[in-house]
């Protein structure tokens, strides 16, 4: 199955959600993010979850962005020039 990196993105938030035992608020709270970005980020409301945003996850995480990025969800994404 081909990805859309919003969609990729998406997944391994909540795939390091449960890794961590931590629920979605959980992880708004460590990282100082509101929940309702958090959830923007795992719906269709936000198409381009910025960076900074993805950064600040990685901190409530603990965890680099570059552990963020190491999924093999990011290894076939769909080419997204439009």
């Amino acid at each position: 199955m081909v990805l859309k990196s919003k969609e990729a993105v998406a997944l391994r938030i909540l795939e390091l959600c449960k890794e961590k035992k931590i629920a979605v608020n959980t992880l708004a709270n460590l990282s100082g993010v509101s929940p309702s970005t958090v959830y923007s980020m795992l719906n269709e409301k936000s198409q381009n979850p910025g960076v900074v945003s993805i950064k600040k996850l990685c901190d409530g995480l603990e965890i680099s962005l570059r552990e963020f990025f190491n999924s093999p969800l990011f290894d076939d994404l769909e080419q997204e020039i439009q």
